[in-house]
């Protein structure tokens, strides 16, 4: 007789990795939705410190979906 619940390790790593095209969907959803905003901390930001900031509204737009994307998957 075989031992079939050995074998665990690889059903479980499989589990747990998220469709890489549902991935992309949903950051590319939130990258559209957290642009504006932004956009609005950049110029507030360089409104108030009289330059341009170092990171661009893109730039700050694509680190907030890509800390809020795997979010989403992780619960």
């Amino acid at each position: 007789m075989t031992d079939q619940t050995s074998d665990m390790s690889v059903q479980a790593t499989r589990a747990h990795r998220p469709p890489r095209t549902e991935f992309c969907v949903y950051f590319g959803i939130i990258f559209l939705a957290t642009l504006p905003l932004a956009c609005l901390t950049w110029a507030l930001s360089a409104l108030k410190s009289g330059g341009l900031p170092e990171k661009g509204p893109v730039a700050r737009a694509w680190s907030q979906a890509r800390i809020i994307t795997p979010m989403i998957f992780s619960a």
